[in-house]
């Protein structure tokens, strides 16, 4: 079938009545032509999109309505009888067999909007921030499953708080007393260092606590607390792979890089660093086993031959007693101390120790309420 819904105004409507009488067009037309309410204006008024307009009676709606009715096209009474029209032609197509109706297919309901049904408790949002070692979300707050609660009445410390939130388990109580031993050896080591240094200026200047902190947290580095970790992965590979210490520091030599954890600006053979000597003497009476140090000794011992002052320095040992401790302890798979290693975990106990000397510092600094100007460095560092 053939809808068409014309307007009045213009010829071109004729042109279907035309085909219609000459029988050109074999299929039912159910056709409407708007605007015949255009008599009951006194004057001539455009209409449509377009400014349709009658130019004379052959041109009016209810001429062409009715042309194209004589013509044999179906034309509704109205146009809101238009759209009854085409049903009733298209039905008397399918009795007659001429067409066969295609059944409706029913519209996809329209989504429910995404606020309303978050509301109503049907979806929930995708979840942006993920943490796996504490929650908040019941009556107290829990460090890796274990409610605050039972943190204080079993009488955790500090290392054990760490071992929650950093591995995620509570470690046996000789782990956690050694985490504690390293925070307190590493938490200053004088006014010259570089995170000290950084800070006492910062302070100086005026500047609060945390500008003044992270000025000499962002100096961490390599040659500044930043090693523990690297000379963890390299004792680790080397002890791993069975290297000698001749073949693992000529190794690194060839390499051009400096072995982590050995050598000191001050400390040598016959001035040794008694931060080291603690965290050995304390890993020989408590640990399982002790051969990544041992491993880390020698290694000492051959680079004492070449310079006095390449000792195994506080970096070292923590990084490859650290190794003791993931392997000893038998609480971590050969991956899980892979990623601890590689993740940066053992820079992290430097990070947290030298935080709490670079406060000292900063108080230290506001408390004396010296301007900066009018000293040299060391008169800075040192006045009272």
């Amino acid at each position: 079938m053939i809808v068409v819904l014309g307007e009045l105004g213009g010829r071109d409507e004729y042109s279907l009545v035309e085909a219609l009488k000459e029988g050109k067009i074999h299929k039912p037309v159910v056709a409407w032509v708007s605007g015949t309410c255009a008599r009951l204006f006194k004057s001539e008024v455009q209409f449509g999109h377009a400014g349709a307009k009658s130019g004379g009676e052959l041109e009016s709606a209810q001429a062409k309505n009715q042309a194209l009715k004589e013509a044999g096209a179906v034309v509704p009474t109205s146009y809101e009888a238009f759209e009854t029209a085409i049903k009733e032609t298209f039905d008397k197509l399918a009795e007659e067999g001429k067409i066969t109706p295609v059944p409706d297919i029913k519209p996809p309901a329209i989504p429910e909007d995404l606020s309303i049904a978050i509301k109503s408790g049907k979806v929930r949002a995708p979840t942006h921030i993920i943490s796996t070692i504490s929650d908040d979300r019941g009556d107290e707050p829990c460090y890796a499953g274990v409610p605050m609660s039972t943190i204080i009445e079993r009488g955790f410390n500090v290392g054990d708080v760490i071992s929650l939130l950093w591995f995620k388990r509570s470690l046996p109580r000789y782990c956690t007393q050694f985490i504690e031993i390293c925070v307190m050896l590493c938490a200053d080591h004088g006014p010259c260092v570089s995170g000290a240094h950084n800070t006492i200026v910062t302070a100086r200047a005026g500047k609060d606590l945390v500008s003044s902190l992270v000025s000499g947290l962002l100096t961490i580095g390599p040659r500044f607390g930043g090693a523990i970790d690297d000379a963890a992965r390299y004792f680790k590979d080397a002890y791993d792979r069975g290297l000698s210490p001749y073949e693992f520091v000529e190794g690194m030599k060839r390499k051009g890089i400096r072995v982590p954890g050995i050598g000191h600006r001050i400390k040598s053979r016959d001035n040794r660093d008694k931060r080291v000597q603690l965290l050995q003497q304390y890993a020989h009476n408590h640990f399982p086993s002790v051969k990544y140090m041992e491993y880390a000794v020698q290694v000492e011992n051959y680079t004492l031959s070449k310079a006095n002052n390449l000792v195994l320095n506080v970096d070292g040992a923590i990084g490859s007693l650290f190794l003791d401790l993931l392997s000893g302890s038998g609480m971590f798979t050969k991956p899980e101390i892979d990623e601890i290693v590689d993740i940066g975990y053992l820079n992290g106990l430097f990070v947290l120790a030298r935080s709490i000397g670079l406060i000292g510092h900063t108080f230290d600094q506001k408390r004396l309420k010296q301007p900066l100007y009018r000293h040299p460095w060391e008169d800075v560092l040192y006045t009272k």
